[in-house]
């Protein structure tokens, strides 16, 4: 729950005050608990010296995390079974205690139901595979039986050889005789005649893609005295080791001789190949397979009666899960609270010093007497307002609105406290300089549109988690917002859509003098009636090259007046904070200065360039500044534009002058004169009368040379600045120009060619384009620069943001202190 003030402070921070608690120890953790649900409490860390381990709630924040570990490897489980926690409706009963020995019994018997899990799913695959190599290894010794027959009867009727009783490998090897790379093994195996022909034979799986090389390495490591034989499966298994599905093989391995199977043996480990056994005889070999067959029914009935006992044990921890981490998480949060705090061994009670807004006091007292009947503490907790010079933490409140603007200043730095806060202006000059650069009314609404699915989606999304780049969106809809509703307002001053204009307010002031005028260009346009275009400019200003080049004009002049006027702004608010922070020098001597020498000049050229609008005149601004400084006493001629403005311009130009030494000489002095009347007047004093009084040492070289940097600082700042607000009009008009590109030389090229599969290639080029550079790529260009505008040329004429933010002990930042 989130402190919920009486009224808004959003120009400056809330009042704020450092109290003191004295918390009896039975009711600590109770008592922070509820003031976490209060929100309204900035506990300060008594407890620099101390590492994490060395504090006092330490084994509690490490029962915490070994909780946590557990419930994060149930939801670990959840999460690979494809389940979803469902939260109960019932509120858990458990204290800590008896979660903790919940959880103690759940993870161990959890962990063994998956051990025997793992274990019936490793048997069934070995089952599996087993089955496998007995059905196509015994196809193998099937063929080789029959060709063995069909030769012993060939040979038979010639000499009347063998029975067909011989063991069945001596009529494998006598069937591959013909085999050219079995002769050697043959030839080895008889050396003496005497000796009975011995040969074994392995059989067994092994993943495909190993399979060419494990018979490379067998043919060398025998030296080729071996058959292998292999057969691909139809599908993949799953491997026993793993559980993952593979593409396998069943092999054999014929081989002669003891050291050739212990070396096979050894490969066999090496490359993973599992290795079963296989009787010779078709008889035993089939009574295996039904053996087989039957154990691997029986063990799929035994595994799934364990995967419905697991999933059974997965529902009901899921049902908890999410109240169990809540729960544990909070407990930890407020562990965590408890260890800033100092213990009084002597009185069994912690002392904590916390920040709060001076109007939330009485909340913070009614929730103490709460907490003490709650835990049932006899002594209550003791609750003073303590006196201090150090500087308290910043805390503006904000809403969903107005937290995304608050975030832009945030990002420059966190106000000083009660310093005056940009964030007021930024919700309305953030998103105008922003449109003055996106100016078109078709963008505007297509990223309104966008915008609105995500206000539209609020509750869903956010809810989600996101992407980085959808979460900025989304964590910046209302700013997106009015983004788009001031590019609607401005495009309709420029009157560009998608870089074309329409009449919409009336007709056009202009038409062609003769029938061969051309309507893109305003040669040949003359003006027809007096009363100008009802709203916005005209429509045959747009794109003017010649004659009319009025919407370029409007552009720069418009970005001049909103330069000087946001800087002037700046100089206000700070001499505001002046004034708040009681600094007669500053206001004096450095602030009205600096409001003089702007308003004398650029507050001049501001002025110069709207009374020319408002009379028509035709005089030349450029010319008119040059000749301010260069020739101050020459006649303006032509470039007059009120009466004695001659005399007004030395005036300006005076003040302008004068604001220099003004903002340069006087503070270093008035400082060096207060010291110096300070230290004679200590000298008259007897030195026991400030024992332990200590005095900054005063320098007037560096002051000096520090305000000397300031004024230096501030007049080519004026200067730089007022230029660097130009780029509203250089964006503008890169804008403007790229709109009317993609619609000339892609949309309307395309409409040329009269061919409808053309017209939709040139189509989607055009959407893609306007997609892609006009509502991505441009919008990300004038956001950073409307961003740079605010953060340089004009938070930097008010604002300090070297102070620290408010985080009260709240359960409404633990999920944001969770995830960073």
């Amino acid at each position: 729950m989130g402190l919920d003030m009486p009224k808004m402070h959003l120009f400056r921070s809330e009042d704020m005050t450092l109290v003191q608690l004295i918390i009896p120890v039975e009711s600590a953790h109770g008592t922070l608990t509820h003031l976490a649900e209060l929100g309204a409490l900035q506990f300060k860390d008594l407890n620099p010296e101390k590492s994490p381990f060395q504090r006092t709630y330490a084994n509690q924040v490490k029962r915490c995390d070994e909780m946590l570990r557990k419930l994060q490897y149930f939801s670990d489980q959840l999460q690979k079974s494809g389940l979803a926690p469902t939260p109960s409706a019932v509120e858990s009963d458990l204290n800590f205690d008896e979660l903790e020995v919940k959880i103690n019994e759940l993870e161990p018997e959890f962990r063994e139901v998956n051990s025997n899990l793992e274990k019936l799913k490793r048997t069934r695959n070995e089952l599996t595979e087993f089955l496998l190599v007995l059905d196509k290894a015994g196809a193998f010794f099937e063929s080789a039986r029959q060709n063995a027959n069909s030769q012993q009867r060939e040979d038979e009727s010639i000499s009347g050889g063998e029975s067909i009783e011989s063991p069945l490998l001596e009529r494998v090897i006598f069937v591959f005789q013909c085999c050219d790379y079995l002769i050697d093994l043959l030839q080895e195996m008889q050396v003496e005649p005497s000796k009975k022909l011995k040969v074994g034979f392995i059989a067994g799986v092994i993943p495909k893609h190993k399979a060419n090389q494990f018979e490379r390495i067998i043919f060398r490591a025998t030296r080729g005295n071996m058959f292998y034989k292999c057969v691909p499966l139809d599908e993949r298994v799953s491997d026993p080791a793993t559980g993952d599905q593979v593409e396998k093989v069943v092999f054999l391995v014929f081989f002669s001789g003891e050291r050739s199977r212990t070396k096979i043996l050894k490969i066999c480990d090496a490359f993973g190949a599992n290795r079963y056994p296989f009787p010779e005889e078709t008889l035993k070999r089939r009574q295996m397979r039904i053996e087989v067959s039957a154990r691997l029914s029986e063990m799929q009935t035994t595994l799934d009666v364990s995967s419905d006992h697991r999933e059974t044990v997965l529902k009901t921890i899921g049902y908890q899960l999410e109240l169990w981490l809540e729960m544990v998480l909070k407990d930890k949060y407020v562990y965590n609270a408890l260890n800033m705090l100092s213990m009084d061994v002597t009185s069994k009670c912690l002392v904590g010093e916390a920040w709060s807004p001076l109007g939330a006091l009485p909340r913070i007292q009614d929730t103490l007497r709460y907490a003490t009947v709650e835990t049932n503490s006899q002594v209550t907790t003791i609750f003073q307002v303590l006196h201090t010079k150090e500087a308290p933490p910043t805390y503006f409140q904000v809403n969903k609105f107005t937290s995304a603007f608050q975030e832009i200043v945030d990002a420059y730095g966190v106000g000083r406290y009660q310093e005056a806060n940009p964030g007021v202006f930024t919700i309305v000059t953030f998103p105008f300089l922003f449109a003055v650069m996106f100016g078109d009314w078709g963008h505007g609404i297509v990223l309104l549109l966008a915008t609105l699915w995500l206000l539209v989606n609020e509750r869903r999304l956010g809810s989600q988690k996101l992407g980085d780049i959808m979460e900025m969106a989304f964590a910046g809809r209302y700013v997106l917002l009015l983004m788009s509703l001031f590019s609607i307002y401005t495009g309709f001053i420029y009157n560009e859509f998608f870089s074309v204009p329409f009449e919409i307010f009336g007709r056009s002031a202009y038409k062609c003098e003769t029938p061969s005028c051309s309507e893109s260009t305003t040669v040949g346009l003359v003006k027809y009636r007096d009363r100008p275009y009802a709203f916005g400019v005209d429509p045959v200003w747009h794109g003017s090259r010649s004659e009319l080049p009025f919407l370029n004009s409007l552009k720069m002049k418009m970005s001049i007046i909103l330069g000087v006027a946001q800087m002037l702004l700046g100089i206000v608010l700070s001499l505001f904070n002046a004034v708040y922070f009681a600094q007669p020098l500053d206001i004096w001597f450095q602030f009205i200065p600096q409001i003089l020498f702007l308003s004398s000049l650029f507050g001049y050229l501001s002025f110069l360039i709207i009374l020319k609008w408002i009379t028509g005149s035709q005089a030349d601004l450029y010319h008119v500044m040059i000749y301010m400084f260069l020739g101050p006493t020459d006649d303006l001629d032509g470039n007059q534009l009120f009466a004695g403005q001659k005399y007004f311009q030395l005036a300006l130009l005076f003040i302008a002058l004068i604001s220099v030494p003004w903002m340069l000489l006087p503070k270093p002095l008035i400082l060096r004169k207060q010291h110096l009347e300070k230290t004679q007047g200590e000298g008259y004093a007897g030195l026991e009368e400030h024992p332990d009084e200590e005095h900054e040492e005063f320098e007037f070289s560096e002051i000096f040379v520090h305000q000397l940097i300031h004024t230096i600082e501030f007049v080519l700042g004026a200067v730089s600045n007022t230029a660097s607000y130009l780029r509203l009009w250089a964006l503008s008009l890169a804008h403007a120009e790229l709109s009317a590109v993609f619609y000339e030389k892609v949309l309307l090229l395309a409409w040329g060619y009269q061919n409808i599969f053309i017209i939709l290639i040139g189509f989607i080029v055009f959407v893609c384009a306007t997609v892609g550079v006009l509502l991505v790529m441009e919008t990300l260009s004038a956001f950073l620069h409307a961003l740079r505008l605010h953060w340089v040329e004009f938070m930097n004429k008010f604002y300090v943001g070297d102070g620290y933010k408010f985080q009260p002990l709240s359960f409404v930042n633990l999920g944001k202190e969770d995830e960073s």
